[in-house]
């Protein structure tokens, strides 16, 4: 066809998932990505990823934690509460934006009523900079 325009797969649904891959040098890189909760909702979160999550109290530049409900270390899958407490996933705040607007529009027919509003909603975006799970030191009761 002349004039068509071919779109890769990638353009349309965003960034490939990375597991499987293999490095420089032939060998396989590790990917570790967690399944954490932000705000009632659960969100995919791998290092370096931006996420836009309902708002967070804090200033641009400072850290939160958020918990993981999933880790996905290689071919290892944590989902045993005991075992993600040792998982910490961190996350730096970047800064506020705005969602899309939304129009809403009140009628009702032969009254002359018609209402019309808009919204924007306020979202907090983050950039995961960790998932760490180095297990936290126990200590135990002597006795």
């Amino acid at each position: 066809m002349p004039g068509a325009m071919l779109v890769s797969p990638s353009s349309l649904y965003g960034p490939q998932p990375r597991t499987g891959t293999t490095g420089p040098q032939g060998e396989r890189e590790s990917f570790v990505y967690a399944i954490v909760r932000c705000g009632g909702r659960q969100e995919k979160a791998a290092v370096d990823d931006v996420l836009t999550v309902d708002t967070l109290a804090g200033e641009v530049g400072s850290q939160v934690t958020l918990p993981a409900l999933l880790v996905v270390d290689d071919d290892k899958v944590v989902t045993d509460p005991a075992e993600l407490d040792h998982y910490r996933v961190t996350a730096e705040i970047m800064g506020t934006v705005v969602g899309p607007k939304i129009n809403i529009v009140h009628f009702r027919n032969k009254t002359g009523y018609r209402r019309r509003m808009g919204h924007r909603q306020r979202y907090t975006q983050v950039r995961i900079t960790g998932i760490d799970g180095a297990p936290k030191a126990t200590t135990r009761k002597k006795g």
